[in-house]
């Protein structure tokens, strides 16, 4: 009788610490769930990309320019249409083959949709800044290599503990890296044509390799090697936050080659429709990954101000932006009335990060409200 009460004891002991141990498994899974599932996001900024190119397509006007043209037929038959929507998708197809479908677009002035800078200057150090720290700071800074003291969203997701160690940011232009604080933050930033780290890392090398026989450096290196660079390093590392900071549609303009501007703006969308792939493909990112697609400055609109941006140019301070992803409404091209700012962004990224960007030495604009709960939209 005694053998079999200890018998039984022992099975339903047995049992007991059955229960309690798969629990504890299931608590332990859970925390690490919640760890390993924080959204990542990716903010992706095309430098002084005008809204009425990525609304309208080609400009009616300077596609026949000779004076901005080198061979106007040529550029016609790759990017132009008498119809809108036709010719908007020639020049951005994921933007309205996808985005428009799955994500949001704004900033079509046409509708009376408007998305500003914030900063009084409209050039790209105070947009940079204002994108983000969500402050658009009053005092000037020229786009030159100078410290920027303003607490950064970079920096404070780097901070939280689902972030840390997983930030990094490559920047076709080499002031970004200034803009960011880099020597005073410890998370990995690449800007202009600084080297890579080549450590273990074959591809790196390579692509040093190439950077270093390019002849006639400028402050912005060209966007497919950013893009190379950013690339691999999400591959290896998996970063959770990546800012990706894209730059020859602005230099173009600037030398008034609109032939060239139309280009890049082309094959950027196409990095950009490829950057998706790659995180709806990879496991750690499908489905939980945001991109934030934005301008830090417009242009002018009337003549030859289309190539040039500032407080006295008008037109410079008008923008836009585009969403895909998790956490993201799903209403394609928005038309009705309403107006927000560059400032936003990055308590937009705060929110989204389940976050509270706060700074101790500036203001932080509130977030974007279009976009939905992310517990409601997973």
């Amino acid at each position: 009788m005694f053998k079999v009460e200890l018998s039984f004891w022992k099975t339903t002991a047995m049992k007991y610490l059955s229960v309690v141990l798969f629990f504890l498994f299931v608590s332990t899974f859970c925390v690490a769930q919640e760890k390993t599932t924080a959204p990542n996001i990716f903010v992706i900024t095309i430098d002084g990309f005008r809204w009425q190119e990525v609304f309208r397509g080609a400009d009616t006007n300077l596609i026949k320019d000779p004076f901005f043209v080198k061979d106007i037929d040529l550029l016609k038959e790759q990017f132009w249409s008498d119809d809108e929507t036709e010719r908007k998708q020639k020049l951005m197809p994921f933007f309205w083959n996808v985005i428009s479908k799955r994500g949001l677009l704004l900033g079509n002035r046409d509708f009376g949709n408007k998305v500003n800078a914030a900063n009084i200057y409209k050039i790209s150090y105070p947009g940079y800044n204002e994108i983000l720290t969500g402050f658009a700071d009053k005092k000037f800074v020229a786009n030159i290599p100078v410290r920027n003291h303003n607490t950064n969203i970079l920096s404070f997701l780097n901070s939280c503990e689902a972030y840390a160690g997983k930030v990094a940011a490559f920047s076709s232009w080499n002031v970004l890296p200034y803009i960011l604080d880099e020597k005073h933050n410890d998370f990995n930033v690449n800007g202009g044509y600084e080297s890579l780290d080549e450590e273990k890392d074959s591809l790196n090398k390579i692509i040093n390799t190439v950077q270093n026989t390019v002849t006639n450096k400028s402050h912005t290196r060209q966007d497919l090697l950013t893009y190379a660079s950013a690339k691999n390093y999400i591959e290896q590392h998996h970063p959770k936050v990546l800012f990706l900071g894209l730059g020859e549609t602005d230099d173009f303009a600037h030398k008034k080659q609109y032939d060239q501007y139309l280009h890049k703006a082309k094959q950027i969308d196409q990095i950009i429709g490829e950057l998706w792939y790659l995180v709806q493909t990879d496991s750690f990112y499908k489905n939980n990954t945001t991109f934030i697609i934005t301008t830090d400055h417009g242009r002018g609109s009337k003549g030859d101000k289309w190539s040039t941006h500032g407080f006295w140019v008008k037109g410079s301070g008008e923008t836009w932006m585009a969403m895909i992803g998790y956490g993201i409404n799903k209403e394609g091209e928005l038309k009705n009335k309403d107006m927000v700012y560059l400032k936003q962004i990055a308590s937009t990224i705060s929110y989204l990060a389940d976050e509270k960007f706060e700074a101790d030495d500036h203001s932080v604009a509130n977030p974007i409200n279009i976009i939905v709960d992310p517990v409601k939209n997973k």
